[in-house]
Formats: C-alpha cells, structure tokens, sequence
C-alpha cells in the first residue's frame, strides 16, 4: 500500500465500526447473562390495545457518550 493512499482512512474507519459492534454486542450478551434491566429510567414506552413504541432515550444517550469517548481516544 502507498503512503497515501485512499483506502487507508476508510479502512480504518471500517475496521473501528466492527470493534464498536463487537463491543456492543459483548455488552449486550453480558447484560442478559446477568440479568440487568434493558430499559433504563429515562426510555419510554408507550402502549395501545394492539401495539407499543418503546423510545429508548436515556440508552440513546448513554451510548452515543460512550462511543464519543471512544472514538475520540482512537481518533488521536
């Protein structure tokens, strides 16, 4: 590969976008093995006779922090 090449930062990128969904999904796995809730205070759920939205707000938030942090740390 040369020095500047185009497909480097986007390797990069992709290669930062499958740790990030490996990460999630670990932590998704260890919540359900240890029984912690999947809803947080701040998500909502609204439900009819049929149907329910569930807005997820406050697990919006946590995670879009998270990965902030993150990909700062690697951005640098």
């Amino acid at each position: 590969m040369t020095p500047h090449s185009p497909f480097q930062p986007f390797g990069r990128f992709l290669i930062m976008l499958g740790i990030a969904i490996v990460v999630v999904g670990v932590v998704m796995l260890l919540l359900d093995r240890f029984g912690l809730p999947g809803r947080l205070p701040g998500d909502f759920v609204i439900r009819g006779k049929r149907w329910s939205i569930w807005i997820p707000l406050a697990s919006s938030l946590i995670l879009s922090i998270i990965l902030t942090i993150l990909l700062n740390l690697f951005r640098r």
